[in-house]
C-alpha cells in the first residue's frame, strides 16, 4: 500500500505523456498547415506554388506563435496563485484541460473542412488556460515538493529526461501514423486522434490519480563548533574595516538580458527551421518531419551528458559560454545545409525545444 500511494505522486507519467501528445501534434500541424495552403494554390506553376505555400505557412505560424505566446500572460499568473493557495494540481489539470480543447479543434478542423484561421482560436484558448508556462511550473514544484535538498536536482533532471525521450519516441512514431493511415482517413486524424488520446489520459491520471507529495523532510542540521560559527559571523564583528561583497548589479542585468537576446535567438531559429524542410533541397516528407523532431530531443541527453561532465572541471560561467557558442556555430552551419545527413550531424549541437509539450 505504501508503494502504490508513492507512485501516485509521480508526475513523469503526466510529463510522458503530455510530451508524445505534443510531439503528435506538432507534425500533424505543420503538415496539416502545408496540405490546406497546397490546396488553395493548385493552379500555380510548381516553383510559385513552393514560395506562395511557404510565405502562407510561415504567416500562418507567426500568427499563431505569437497568440500561444502571449495569451498565457493573462492567466499564468492567477493560476499559479490558485496553486499555492487552493490546490498544486490546478496549474497543471488546467493547462492540460486547454491543451485537450485546442487540439480537438484540429481534429474538428480536419473532419469539417474549417478554414485553418481556427487554428488562432484553438491557440488563443490553450494559452488562456495556462498554457505551457504554467503547466511546467507546476510540473517543476510537484516534482520538487516530495524530495529532499540533496536529490531534488537528481529528481529535475530524472523529470527532464523522461521529457526529452518521450518526445524524441513520439516524434519517431509522428511520420508513420501521419502517412499510415492516409488511405482510409483523412490526412492527419489518426495522429491528432493519438494526441487528443494522450492528453485525455493526462488530464485523467492528474484528476483523479495524481496525488500531491507531502514535503520531504530536510536533513537535520548537524551541531556547529566553536570555529565553525566563528567563521559564521558577519564580517563586521570580525573586523570594523572589511565590509561584505554584493554582487554588481550592472553583471546581473547583462546575465538577464543575455539570456533573453539568446533565448529569442533559440526560438527564432526553431520556429523558422521547419519551413525550410518543406521545400528544396531537402523537401522532406511526414516521416522525414518526424525523424528531424525526434533529432531536436537529442539535446536533453547530450545537454545532460556535457552539464555531468564539465561541471566538474568547469565553472558556470564558461559552461555558458559553450552553450552559446556551440549553439551559434550549429545555427550558422545549418542556414547553409542543402543535404539531410548535414542536418542531423547539426541537429544535436544547436537545437533546443523549449515549446514543448504546446
Amino acid at each position: 500500500m505504501v508503494g502504490v500511494a508513492v507512485m501516485r505522486t509521480w508526475i513523469e507519467p503526466v510529463v510522458a505523456g503530455s510530451q508524445v501528445a505534443s510531439a503528435f501534434y506538432d507534425t500533424a500541424l505543420l503538415l496539416v498547415v502545408k496540405n490546406y495552403y497546397n490546396q488553395t494554390n493548385t493552379t500555380a506553376p510548381s516553383h510559385v506554388l513552393e514560395d506562395a505555400q511557404q510565405k502562407a505557412v510561415s504567416n500562418f505560424y507567426i500568427i499563431y506563435n505569437l497568440v500561444l505566446g502571449l495569451s498565457p500572460l493573462v492567466s499564468a499568473y492567477g493560476l499559479s496563485k490558485l496553486g499555492d493557495r487552493i490546490h498544486r494540481k490546478i496549474p497543471i489539470c488546467f493547462p492540460l484541460l486547454g491543451y485537450l480543447g485546442s487540439k480537438t479543434l484540429l481534429l474538428l478542423l480536419i473532419l469539417l473542412g474549417w478554414p485553418i484561421e481556427v487554428m488562432y482560436g484553438a491557440a488563443a484558448f490553450n494559452g488562456l488556460t495556462g498554457g505551457f508556462t504554467t503547466l511546467w511550473a507546476g510540473v517543476m514544484a510537484l516534482g520538487s515538493l516530495g524530495s529532499s535538498e540533496i536529490k531534488r536536482s537528481l529528481r529535475l533532471i530524472i523529470i527532464e529526461l523522461v521529457y526529452g525521450l518521450s518526445g524524441f519516441l513520439g516524434s519517431m512514431a509522428s511520420g508513420y501514423l501521419f502517412i499510415g493511415f492516409s488511405d482510409r482517413y483523412q490526412e492527419g486524424t489518426v495522429l491528432v486522434s493519438c494526441s487528443i488520446a494522450c492528453y485525455a489520459f493526462c488530464f485523467l491520471y492528474s484528476t483523479f490519480v495524481l496525488t500531491v507529495p507531502k514535503p520531504a523532510a530536510s536533513c537535520p542540521a548537524k551541531p556547529k563548533s566553536a570555529e565553525e560559527v566563528g567563521s559564521q559571523l558577519p564580517a563586521h564583528t570580525k573586523s570594523s574595516n572589511s565590509n561584505p561583497v554584493s554582487p554588481s548589479k550592472l553583471i546581473l542585468t547583462m546575465l538577464f538580458m543575455a539570456a533573453i537576446l539568446y533565448d529569442l535567438a533559440v526560438v527564432g531559429a526553431m520556429n523558422i527551421l521547419p519551413l525550410f524542410l518543406l521545400r528544396e533541397p531537402l523537401s522532406w516528407n511526414a516521416v522525414q518531419i518526424g525523424y528531424g523532431n525526434a533529432a531536436g530531443y537529442v539535446i536533453f541527453i547530450t545537454s545532460f551528458l556535457g552539464v555531468f561532465v564539465f561541471s566538474k572541471y568547469l565553472k558556470d560561467i564558461t559552461m555558458i559560454m559553450i552553450g552559446v557558442v556551440s549553439f551559434s556555430a550549429g545555427i550558422l552551419i545549418m542556414a547553409f545545409v542543402r543535404w539531410t545527413f548535414l542536418f542531423y550531424l547539426e541537429t544535436p549541437w544547436c537545437t533546443r525545444h523549449g515549446s514543448s509539450l504546446h
